[in-house]
């Protein structure tokens, strides 16, 4: 599940705080004239050196002092990466970056003044949140109505974009669409919701930290509107779409009712779309197939049982199949899928359509999300996505397979639950099984559970299997959780998704093509970061790393057990033996002058935390820059890479390697 905001906002300032790797400034852009130029410098100046003072002053809490700094900081940022990422700017591109300074430079006054009027601001607005993940400032879009009004909760809609190339100005203009400025709106609109808008990382399907983005905005916006978080709505056209699939029906208690327009659900049908540019994704490798079923939505469909789902898709729309495999998902499942045709419209919304779709959602989101269901059926396939209401999968008998919870409560508050399938561990937490003698039965066979005292805390208990049989293990948070578990089941990508810190080794490496490697796939990771997910990479050398760091953040180590103190110490405590000859893995050696391992594990010195060796994020530049149903996992759990020689093979600096092996760990973490 998403971490929670009190956990974001504490991760927020450390990782904030911490040196980075920032990419080398490019020159300025094209079509600045020399006045500009050096208006744009000295606006810029001013506008950070503003910030500076601000993010010093102590006169409100740190929780709202930070969330303020950031409505302004989005500004500054987007200025900052339209320059370094732009080769040229059109007329119409440089007055959206002096646009962009001269706000951040009327909310700093405002700021500086000890007033934030956009806050109170109904209609179309720009605000941001400081991203747990790496410490930047993202911004979202909110259409706050003329009848909102604070004392009474409200419905939330989040609305996912479409697919847009990620370009130097695409914060600027994202933000755009909705800084109407910070005074009185003239037009608010009379609905009954508030509209957010997240940017998700500008364009990954809203996957990885574009999926912590959601919620992260999420969150900004509950702390500060009222928001009946029993109202929160998903939807979103094309990319969106795919984005509410992927979402909505992977945290299926998380939502009132999706409403997808037009998306795709599934990257091998959706590569086949006859388009030029489309890249077709044909048969994978074996660990690359089933990381698969940690991406595509079509494998979730039984969740639409949980969450009502309203679809729309333009009749002769291109991508008209995607709507009709998940149709055939949801029928194998026992349900029916709403999806709303469009007559004679391609890949747009028809107004007429979208209408009647608003007002089916509108009846689910007035009734709002129902807490405690009699009957719940819920499906997953990787521990990432293992809580819906009162289930929560805590052990899968394998990755990536098929995964089945489905419990019925009777009137007497007997729960039921049918034999699980895949699953090896579970817990049921409140309201269900909270009786002085609670009763359970799992696949026919009644589990003993202790009784409650009626002061006792919420019942939370942890079913496993023990000699064939289901048995109470203890109470959640008591019970040790062995091998993988919710928030350590990896891929490698996924330890980018919650607060990382990079950590590069200030020792003598063992083998010089290999540290001039973990050197490169650095530099590479923090240039591809920095471009796509609108981020500074965190960064800090070996010797600077503090004790809070290893207990917040996954440890990302470049380097080898010479040069890098942190992959000494860990080392005992992974899957490997790494000597500065040889390299073990799997009980196969590998010459240490070129070949490294790269792999994410439980830290074996922080509870809770990953650590990874050798890598960033396993698909690269070429799938970031390409389609965004590219980004799917490229090795798994770990590789064995077998690394070239000198010069680089780009002008990144990266160097040229090789996948010799490659996979998943078991459930237990170790080798299958």
């Amino acid at each position: 599940m998403p971490p929670s905001p009190h956990r974001l906002a504490a991760a927020a300032l450390v990782v904030a705080a911490l040196a980075t790797v920032v990419p080398a400034a490019a020159d300025p852009p094209a079509g600045l004239s020399a006045d500009d130029a050096k208006r744009i410098d000295r606006e810029l100046a001013h506008l950070t050196s503003r910030l500076d003072a601000l993010k010093a002053e102590k006169r409100v809490p740190a929780a709202e002092r930070d969330d303020l700094i950031a409505d302004v900081e989005v500004f500054r940022k987007a200025v900052v990466w339209a320059l370094r990422y732009e080769a040229k700017l059109e007329p119409a591109d440089v007055a959206l970056v002096l646009k962009g300074l001269a706000r951040g430079a009327e909310r700093a006054a405002a700021l500086g003044a000890g007033t934030a009027p956009w806050a109170a601001r109904k209609g179309k607005l720009v605000r941001g949140y400081v991203s747990a993940v790496d410490g930047s400032a993202q911004p979202f879009g909110l259409v706050v109505p003329a009848g909102y009004d604070p004392a009474k909760p409200a419905r939330l809609d989040v609305v996912l974009h479409g697919s847009t190339k990620p370009v130097g100005l695409s914060e600027l203009r994202f933000m755009a669409r909705f800084d109407e400025g910070d005074g009185p709106a003239t037009a608010a609109p009379a609905a009954n919701y508030i509209e957010l808008h997240p940017l998700g990382r500008v364009e990954n399907c809203y996957r990885w930290a574009g999926e912590a983005d959601v919620f992260e905005a999420i969150e900004a916006v509950c702390r500060r509107y009222a928001i009946d978080r029993d109202r929160v709505v998903l939807r979103g056209m094309s990319m969106g779409a795919s984005g509410t699939w992927h979402l909505g029906l992977k945290y299926p208690d998380r939502f009132a009712a999706l409403g997808p327009y037009c998306g795709y659900v599934d990257t091998h049908e959706f590569s086949n779309t006859p388009l030029p540019n489309f890249v077709r994704v044909g048969p994978l490798p074996a660990h690359q197939e089933r990381g698969l079923h940690m991406l595509d939505a079509v494998g979730y469909a039984a969740n639409a049982g949980v969450v009502p789902a309203v679809a729309c898709m333009g009749e002769k729309d291109v991508f008209f199949q995607a709507h009709v495999l998940m149709g055939k998902a949801m029928e194998r499942e026992g349900l029916t899928m709403v999806n709303l045709i469009s007559p004679g419209t391609g890949h747009v919304i028809d107004p007429a359509t979208h209408a009647e779709q608003m007002r089916r959602i509108g009846v689910f989101a007035d009734r709002g999300v129902d807490r405690a269901p009699r009957r719940l059926r819920f499906v997953t396939r990787t521990l990432k996505y293992g809580e819906c209401h009162w289930l929560r999968v805590l052990g899968l008998g394998e990755h990536y397979a098929r995964a089945e919870l489905d419990a019925v409560v009777a009137a007497d508050g007997t729960v039921d639950l049918k034999e699980p399938t895949n699953v090896t561990r579970f817990a049921l937490l409140p309201p269900v099984l909270q009786e002085a003698d609670p009763r359970l039965r799992v696949g026919g066979a009644a589990v003993a559970l202790p009784a409650r005292a009626r002061a006792a805390p919420p019942a939370r208990p942890v079913i496993g299997r023990r000699d064939g049989k289901w048995v109470y293990l203890g109470e959640l948070g008591a019970v040790a959780l062995d091998g993988k578990r919710p928030g350590l089941q990896g891929p490698i990508d996924d330890a980018f998704t919650t607060p990382f810190l990079c950590i590069r080794g200030t020792g003598r490496g063992w083998n010089p093509a290999v540290q001039a490697w973990a050197d490169a796939s650095l530099k590479r990771f923090a240039a591809e970061w920095h471009r796509y997910f609108r981020g500074d990479l965190p960064v800090k050398d070996d010797t600077a790393v503090t004790a809070e760091d290893v207990r917040r953040c996954n440890l990302i180590l470049f380097g080898d057990p010479g040069s890098n103190a942190f992959i000494a110490r860990v080392l005992p405590g992974l899957p490997v033996t790494w000597t500065e000859k040889e390299l073990t893995f799997d009980k196969q050696a590998f010459a240490a002058t070129d070949h490294a391992p790269v792999l994410i594990h439980p830290n074996p010195l922080a509870p809770g935390r990953y650590v990874v060796l050798n890598s960033g994020h396993t698909f690269r530049e070429k799938e970031l820059a390409s389609l965004n149903y590219l980004l799917f996992p490229r090795l798994g759990d770990w590789a064995v890479m077998k690394v070239g020689a000198s010069p680089p093979v780009d002008a990144s600096g990266a160097r040229a390697e090789e996948v010799i092996r490659a996979g998943f760990f078991d459930e237990q973490w170790s080798l299958p």
